[in-house]
């Protein structure tokens, strides 16, 4: 396990070394819980298969992935702190809470937000 000190300038490159990675399958997550709505509903959701609505779920897409990076944020910050060896050992808690809350969130979105609008 690399221990980082808090002068160190490579506290950047190590949270990306973790957080990158994962980012691919948060990503195949989220877009699995599209593809679950949109199969498990089918006729409901072909309103939606238009370039207007695609748009729209892109920048959904591309807010997701700016939410991804707060973890940066917590990371860099339990870099520099005293549990900087326990944080580099357990930080995939928080990759699963935050993977497990996009989505929880995403799911409500769909249902509350998305599939009322179709019909």
């Amino acid at each position: 396990m690399e221990t980082v000190s808090p002068s160190s300038t490579s506290s950047l490159a190590t949270a990306a070394r973790f957080w990158e990675p994962r980012r691919i399958p948060y990503n195949a997550i989220l877009a699995a819980v599209v593809v679950i709505w949109i199969v498990g509903t089918w006729p409901h959701f072909r309103g939606a298969m238009n370039l207007v609505d695609l748009l729209r779920l892109m920048v959904l897409a591309a807010l997701a992935n700016a939410c991804y990076c707060a973890a940066y944020l917590v990371d860099l910050a339990m870099q520099r702190s005293r549990f900087v060896d326990t944080w580099l050992r357990s930080r995939w808690g928080l990759w699963l809470a935050g993977t497990a809350f996009a989505v929880l969130l995403e799911w409500y979105w769909i249902a509350d937000e998305i599939y009322a609008d179709f019909h």
